[in-house]
């Protein structure tokens, strides 16, 4: 390594961008390239930043540089995921991280590993995310620098703390930010620090509103959301479309809108029935009921009640409907409950994904919410007459961007969170 690549190299790990890219801006080596990238990418300028990482992961090749090759996919990897492209390919970084790990690169390896458990969180594939971070968490849990570098434990248990809440386990949440902000203290790094006080500030802020009998709301933070469900109250909820019974029986109804839209007519009018002709405008959309919609509706409460046969009974009355949840004939303990999403409205899911501050491309926001990129289109556009969402560049370059949804936490509006058991 030459004395300017060195002092390039100490500029940046001291976080002096400018000072890095004064020693290597004119050259065109590989090492300097790579220095230039996360010089770029600490300004902000991700676009330039891999190209030039890119460009230097290419010359430096597979073969005897194939460890600063490596550095470069990961550091490309990690830019990637800050500019919310989601559409790289696993075994890329995959094996970087074994080419790291082969040549004595553990710390840049557990950054591979890490990026990757960071983007399977964002594309909400929960339980995948789980799997790959259980391996590298427990060796990480240590407070000493034998266990890792302090950043890294971080962002671990940053990770491991949004596994917990997003699956409403909020005791073992608070552990894991905990260990977050103890690393991150530890690791003097600013930017770590404030996002490991805002996880935990965003666990105290209320994450749903709970519908009373006499129509107000009461607002519910995660902990008090998980103890309702343990409750062994029938919670119908609205966040994740579907039923939740005593013992964790859990029914998702996201597929079935029109039978959700059913079971949260019955419960709001719990402990009273529902009137047939209040249900078939809740479900169907109608203010003018004929004997065909009369039918269809005996026949969707006819699934319905089927499919909730292990939760509550539904049972007809001589105006409508009447929700039954186990126990209610002689347990003074059972309860129907609507839970609803902090923030009205379809599109929660998205504008919850946008709220992260970053910008968002089209085709990753498909990724994440399970839906095509046509759809997605056509809600943000939607969004954007709203005022609510804004687009910046264009076609290819386009990215949206959202202000943040101040004063609740999103956690519950998130895609795929995990079934609760």
């Amino acid at each position: 390594m030459d004395s300017l690549i060195a002092a390039a190299a100490r500029a940046l790990a001291a976080g002096d961008a400018l000072g890095a890219l004064k020693r290597v801006a004119l050259r065109d080596d590989p090492p300097a390239l790579a220095l230039r990238g996360i010089a770029m990418a600490q300004l902000g300028e991700h676009a330039r930043a891999r190209e030039l990482l890119k460009r230097a992961a290419r010359r430096f090749g597979n073969g005897h540089e194939a460890l600063a090759h490596a550095r470069c996919v990961v550091a490309e990897a990690e830019v990637a995921l800050a500019v919310r492209d989601l559409r790289g390919a696993p075994g890329t970084l995959a094996a970087a991280a074994a080419a790291l790990d082969a040549r004595g690169d553990r710390a840049n390896a557990l950054q591979a590993r890490l990026i990757a458990v960071r983007r399977l969180l964002l594309l909400g594939r929960l339980q995948e995310a789980e799997a790959a971070l259980s391996p590298l968490d427990d060796p990480l849990r240590g407070d000493d620098e034998a266990s890792g570098p302090p950043a890294l434990r971080a962002v671990a248990a940053l990770a491991a703390a949004e596994l917990a809440w997003r699956s409403l386990r909020t005791a073992p949440a608070q552990a894991a930010l905990a260990r977050a902000h103890a690393a991150a203290q530890r690791s003097g790094v600013p930017a770590l620090q404030a996002e490991v006080a805002e996880a935990r500030a965003a666990l105290e802020r209320p994450a749903a509103r709970r519908l009373l009998p006499t129509g107000q709301e009461q607002p519910l933070r995660l902990a008090e959301v998980e103890a309702l469900l343990a409750s062994g109250a029938l919670v119908v909820d609205a966040c994740r479309r579907g039923l939740h019974g005593g013992g964790g029986t859990w029914l998702p109804l996201a597929r079935r809108p029109l039978l959700f839209a059913l079971a949260r007519a019955l419960a709001e009018a719990w402990p009273g029935d529902a009137d047939r002709n209040a249900l078939i405008a809740q479900a169907f959309r109608t203010r003018r009921p004929d004997e065909t919609h009369r039918a269809r509706l005996r026949v969707e409460i006819g699934r319905l009640r089927k499919l909730a046969a292990p939760l509550a009974r539904v049972e007809a009355t001589e105006r409508g409907f009447l929700l039954v949840p186990p126990g209610q004939d002689g347990d003074a303990a059972a309860a129907v409950v609507v839970l609803v999403p902090p923030l009205d409205g379809d599109r929660a899911s998205l504008l919850a994904l946008l709220a992260d501050g970053a910008a968002w491309s089209t085709s990753a926001l498909a990724l994440a919410l399970g839906a095509s990129q046509r759809t997605v289109q056509r809600a943000l556009v939607e969004l954007e007459a709203a005022g609510r969402v804004r687009a910046i560049g264009r076609a290819r370059a386009q990215r949206w961007l959202a202000p943040p949804l101040a004063g609740f936490t999103t956690n519950l509006l998130l895609p795929a969170a995990l079934p609760l058991t």
